[in-house]
């Protein structure tokens, strides 16, 4: 039998918002096929915590910062190439915004979210994507809220789309390039976010199991099932797959 080899070997990866979560099991998936990681987030102590798990620096490069600042990814782009020697992907991923109802949100919440999950992540895109060489890949992390709402994240449900669409257009745009762009749409996977939404609820325990019963396939997943998606997404072996929306949700999106 052949084993299927996903090109990963001394590749070099940028993810933001990866200190944790998805954005964190998709750099262990990297690293553990061989891959080197600059990743990013907001809280110096969980990214220095975070390179330490990926295996220190021979692996792994830690920054602190914010994407809705318009340096970052530059910084980023920086940081691969003067650590590693080169760059070839990235994982483009931020906080979920605040919950609320998108009649009841403030004009400051959604430019605050504007700045942060949609500019930001189009900005990064933009960067990242003007540095890659021919065979290079973009994956956005959005959410399931891209084709379908969800209950109370009026900002998600307003701003993912948007970034999916962004997602398919640069696809097209950097196609002849040969560089790769995707998104991803994580459904209720069990990180930090999602528990914080359960909590939210008043009954963790009973919004968590309710959840679970939505899915088709009974259960929450797991924040390296989506981990391994990503990583091959990223991979040379997914090289003809662009301008798709991926869901990674057990089922749970009813259309196609």
């Amino acid at each position: 039998m052949v084993r299927m080899d996903l090109g990963l070997a001394d590749r070099v990866f940028i993810l933001t918002g990866a200190s944790r979560g998805l954005g964190f099991a998709t750099a262990q998936a990297l690293v553990a096929d061989g891959a080197r990681v600059v990743i990013s987030s907001r809280d110096e102590r969980n990214v220095a915590d975070a390179v330490a798990e990926l295996g220190g620096p021979e692996h792994a490069a830690g920054v602190t910062a914010d994407l809705a600042d318009p340096g970052t990814p530059r910084e980023l782009v920086d940081t691969a190439t003067e650590r590693f020697g080169r760059l070839d992907g990235a994982l483009v991923s931020v906080g979920g915004p605040p919950r609320g109802t998108s009649a009841g949100l403030s004009d400051e919440q959604w430019r605050d979210a504007f700045e942060t999950v949609f500019l930001g992540s189009v900005r990064a895109a933009r960067t990242f994507a003007s540095a890659l060489p021919e065979g290079g890949a973009i994956a956005l992390v959005l959410s399931t809220s891209a084709k379908s709402p969800l209950a109370g994240l009026g900002l998600s449900n307003g701003l993912r789309p948007g970034l999916a669409m962004v997602a398919k257009d640069m696809a097209d745009e950097y196609a002849p390039r040969g560089v790769r762009v995707l998104s991803l749409l994580p459904g209720r996977i069990m990180t930090d976010r999602n528990r914080e939404l359960f909590q939210a609820s008043g009954d963790a325990a009973t919004a968590a199991a309710e959840a679970a019963a939505s899915v088709p396939m009974g259960r929450l997943g797991e924040p390296a099932e989506f981990g391994r998606v990503a990583a091959f997404l990223l991979s040379p072996a997914a090289s003809y797959l662009t301008g798709l929306a991926v869901p990674v949700d057990g089922g749970a999106l009813r259309s196609l």
